[in-house]
């Protein structure tokens, strides 16, 4: 049968895999099974083999894609430059498309639909909220009570949509900030801190009406429609600003891949940027002060989105030795903690062992405070390293950091 989608993976992407093998070793699911199928190479050729008739769309082809995790490690080992993430959501919208199953049909509802609902998050908010408060979370099935567990303690704040925010003096200029979903709603602080830092700056910062979710895990999962109709939305609602940014490293990603999605997606991704790049280029032009060191050390943990797909690594360990702390590497080959958007629910076995590994590695600093800057990270080692440790977002340390200077 082949491809039907038009978000299938091509013959051209295809291609560039010359089956090298360098992937292997930055591949999480690879280093776990040591299998062929569960490796980017093995994968392609699965794609490969569809495309060309000799291979169905079938159970096995679920298997060995659904597997993956997306993390796009081997995008920044490949040395053909193999576009693995497009051919990855390509190849999901195939699975979706010619294998639509009960539970890719919900998944659909959840993440394709339910995420634009402000009210739907609210009460997913209020529901949580409620289930930590009454110690409810601690007798739920397993992928909710890690969920429950890797959560901030949550609290019921007015949505961020809509606001502005003047610095103190003349704006140098106007920041448009990507309210997401769940960021809006369970990690308002990164939000204040990002506020914060770029009108001390000299921004003024707006959180434009009209956005929505997106898109991302639409994207990963296969609903195409669902994606592109959201990336029309923000790219209608983000026309009129000069700069876009976002405090979540999966949103940057995709935003800047938005010439895939939408006709006026090139123009909104050129002008997207992660708060962490935003905020390094302005310490390094000396806008935002460095601040004196303190001794206190952070263990960096790079989110996949930020370190494969963006290719962003200095900027976040800038900002946290601008903040006056140490970092400390705990992985030098960056690999995936295991949270991957709904992986974790989907696939709890390897989601849990990648993240037991991230955590042992966190452990093994004797540090008790780990700086990740996307959300799904960071409820992985909240719930993996359980209590003791802190994790928090680099532009957060350096605004607590930056507000305690000044007083």
């Amino acid at each position: 049968m082949g491809y039907v989608t038009d978000h299938a993976p091509s013959a051209t992407d295809l291609s560039r895999c010359v089956q090298c093998g360098l992937c292997l070793p930055y591949c999480p699911t690879f280093r776990l099974t040591k299998r062929e199928s569960a490796s980017p190479r093995g994968r392609i050729a699965a794609m490969s083999a569809v495309l060309e008739g000799i291979a169905p769309v079938d159970e096995a082809f679920d298997e060995a894609l659904s597997f993956c995790l997306g993390c796009r490690a081997c995008e920044a080992a490949c040395p053909s430059l193999v576009p693995y993430g497009r051919l990855f959501e390509g190849a999901r919208a195939e699975l979706a498309a010619q294998r639509p199953t009960p539970s890719r049909r919900l998944r659909r509802m959840a993440l394709g639909r339910a995420l634009e609902w402000r009210r739907f998050i609210a009460l997913s908010t209020r529901l949580a909220t409620i289930a930590q408060r009454t110690g409810l979370a601690q007798v739920l099935p397993g992928p909710a009570r890690r969920g429950l567990a890797g959560l901030r303690p949550l609290r019921q704040a007015k949505s961020s949509v809509g606001r502005t925010v003047e610095p103190s003096g003349v704006p140098t200029g106007t920041v448009a900030l990507l309210a997401g979903c769940v960021m809006d709603a369970w990690f308002g602080p990164v939000h204040e801190a990002t506020i914060g830092v770029l009108t001390t700056a000299g921004f003024r910062v707006t959180v434009p009406e009209g956005q929505t979710c997106c898109g991302a895990l639409a994207a990963h999962d296969g609903s195409t429609s669902d994606a592109r109709r959201m990336a029309g939305r923000n790219v209608e609602a983000f026309a009129d600003v000069d700069l876009i940014v976002s405090d979540s490293a999966g949103c940057t990603a995709h935003l800047k891949e938005y010439g895939h999605w939408h006709a006026g997606g090139d123009s909104l991704a050129s002008r997207t940027r992660d708060v962490t790049e935003l905020v390094a280029s302005l310490l390094a032009e000396g806008i935002l002060p460095r601040l004196a060191t303190r001794g206190e050390e952070v263990a960096m943990q790079d989110p996949c989105h930020l370190r494969h797909a963006q290719r962003i690594v200095a900027a976040p360990r800038e900002i946290v030795r601008a903040a006056g702390l140490t970092p400390i590497e705990i992985d030098p080959d960056g690999l995936c903690c295991g949270a991957a958007g709904v992986y974790s629910v989907l696939r709890p076995e390897t989601s849990d062992e990648l993240g037991r590994r991230k955590a042992d590695q966190v452990r093994g600093t004797a540090v008790h405070l780990v700086a990740s800057a996307n959300p799904g990270c960071e409820m992985q080692l909240r719930s993996h390293l359980g209590t003791g440790y802190r994790i928090a977002h680099p532009v957060e340390l350096y605004w607590e950091a930056l507000r305690a200077s000044q007083l």
